[in-house]
């Protein structure tokens, strides 16, 4: 697994989730210590990414650390408005 697979894997779990899939965009920041990988979707789908008390968000993150952890890698998930 590479890096731009974390980035497909995330975009392939926002796809999965919103009403406007073609409106989910995801980019990669590379930083020194870790990648930040980017989501943005729709106004209208921001509450199905973020869900209840923010627990997709959240388990969205935990799977994006465990699969950047497989690659000796720090990623971070931001969700941008």
């Amino acid at each position: 697994m590479s890096t731009a697979q974390l980035k497909e894997l995330v975009e392939f779990m926002a796809k999965s989730l919103v009403d406007s899939p073609d409106d989910v965009q995801v980019n990669e920041v590379v930083g020194e210590n870790a990648t930040i990988v980017e989501l943005k979707v729709a106004k209208a789908d921001l509450g199905k990414v973020i869900g209840k008390q923010g627990r997709t968000a959240r388990s969205m993150r935990t799977i994006l650390s465990a699969a950047s952890t497989k690659l000796n890698k720090r990623s971070v998930l931001e969700i941008l408005e």
